[in-house]
């Protein structure tokens, strides 16, 4: 009988709401039927029972999502249940129901945790519009608890995280050239985590125990490069007061990791490449040279290839550094880790900033997901950084996102058009903001607006953008 505790479940609408299960307390039997069958229709998995003490029991064994509870019934009120209820869980939804409505009564309901207050006789298409936002936040919570238990388990490899395809092969080639000393190039836009990679080799290979020293060939001045790569003698040239260990040094018994190698100076590679093969370094303004036990790993944002063909890096270098490539694909490769970043972003910056932010809401994941990502990992986490910063609840709407990732009124990216725009100018404005919108990466752009590239870079053309 659907009155009792135990009463049998309600036919199940898996149409709707697969797995979603709702508890029905209430004191009236007639009430309990007809929210059961109504509940039923809808496509969710109901239990009833008949008073605040009886409805705790089947709480415990049924596990519901979201519970429905009248206010005034025997031996435990709804109020009473309510307190019960989120003591256990209190992140489900409790909706109450009185035919005795009060505004003090509604008002203290929400201030005790009940997710919403709604009268009798039940207004049913306003009950059905709660429930579909209930079951909307049901579904999110399910997911951030999901990406939370994935990551707990190890959703990655060392700090990476991520467990699509393109970064398993990542990780499987980054353990191979971890067991060797042999050369490696690690390539990729800027913001994929090249460095990050260097270190797990680092980590993972017999020199874990040693240093890594992480040198940037683009970030430091061309006149002082040669020093900063193998030191420096005291009154080597004008500043030298003291001898300055180089980065060879530095990292003797470790791994060296020089980024941006394309961008080293011509004049310092073939030292470099002399240093690569006798292991023997001399500091600038010294005679002597000595020796050191280094494994270099380079890393550039350039194809290695090209830079070569362009006279930017010597092909005798490549070819010495070049014995494996690890390739790390841009984040608009692998769009299907971006929850799993997210999520691990929202839990570090919780940390960071003594937040308590659950996830994303859904239709801020879509934005997640559907932008280009030009800057990559490191976009994303600064965007996520922002977002758990904004909120003030538990959720991260997409209003905590960058104005340039949401569109005018909140949804997603838009394009805005003068009126009487001729159409040559909307196609302009519509090719243009894709671009935007991909991060100039002309591949994707032209496969989204559904033209081949050469068109793109025709059109490009005819605008004078280069």
């Amino acid at each position: 009988m659907p009155g009792s505790p135990g009463g049998k479940t309600a036919r199940r609408g898996v149409k709707k709401n697969p797995g979603t299960r709702v508890l029905v307390v209430d004191d009236e039997p007639a009430m309990r039927e007809v929210l059961e069958l109504r509940l039923a229709g809808w496509g969710f998995e109901v239990r009833t029972a008949p008073d605040g003490a009886e409805g705790k029991q089947l709480a415990e064994s049924f596990g519901p999502d979201l519970v429905i509870s009248d206010v005034v019934m025997p031996r435990m009120t709804g109020m009473e249940l309510l307190e019960s209820l989120r003591a256990g869980d209190p992140d489900r939804p409790v909706i109450l129901v009185t035919a005795q409505a009060t505004v003090d009564l509604a008002v203290e309901a929400m201030k005790r945790g009940a997710r919403d207050f709604i009268t009798k006789p039940i207004d049913y298409p306003k009950l059905r519009t709660i429930l579909d936002k209930v079951q909307e936040e049901i579904a999110e919570r399910r997911e951030s608890r999901r990406l939370a238990a994935e990551l707990q388990r190890g959703a990655g490899f060392g700090e990476f995280v991520g467990a699509g395809r393109a970064m398993r092969q990542v990780y499987a080639l980054i353990e191979t050239v971890a067991s060797s000393d042999a050369g490696v190039i690690i390539t990729g836009e800027s913001g994929t985590g090249k460095e990050l990679a260097a270190r797990t080799i680092h980590r993972l290979s017999a020199r874990a125990e040693g240093p890594f020293v992480a040198v940037n060939s683009s970030a430091i001045p061309e006149n002082l490069m040669e020093s900063e790569m193998f030191g420096h003698e005291r009154g080597a040239f004008t500043g030298a007061t003291g001898v300055h260990a180089g980065c060879f040094e530095r990292a003797h018994g470790g791994t060296l990791l020089l980024d941006e190698i394309a961008e080293m100076p011509l004049g310092l590679q073939p030292k470099l490449l002399r240093v690569l093969e006798d292991q023997k370094v001399r500091r600038v303004g010294g005679g002597r040279e000595f020796s050191v036990d280094v494994r270099v790993v380079a890393a550039t944002n350039r194809e290695p290839r090209e830079a070569v063909e362009s006279g930017k890096l010597r092909e005798d270098l490549f070819y010495r550094l070049n014995v494996f490539t690890i390739t790390l694909p841009p984040l608009r490769e692998r769009r299907e880790d971006i929850p799993l970043l997210a999520q691990a972003f929202i839990a570090r910056f919780n940390e960071k900033h003594n937040a308590r932010v659950e996830s994303c809401k859904g239709e801020t994941m879509e934005l997640l997901r559907a932008y280009a990502w030009p800057g990559n990992v490191r976009e994303l986490k600064n965007v996520m950084e922002r977002a758990v910063i904004l909120a003030r609840g538990p959720w991260i709407e997409p209003s905590h996102l960058p104005p340039y990732m949401v569109g005018p009124a909140g949804g997603k990216p838009g394009l805005v058009l003068r009126p009487g725009a001729t159409a040559a100018e909307a196609e302009k404005e519509l090719i243009l903001g894709t671009l935007r919108l991909t991060g100039n990466n002309k591949a994707e752009a032209a496969r989204r607006l559904g033209l081949d590239v050469k068109t793109i870079r025709n059109k490009l053309k005819a605008y004078g953008i280069n």
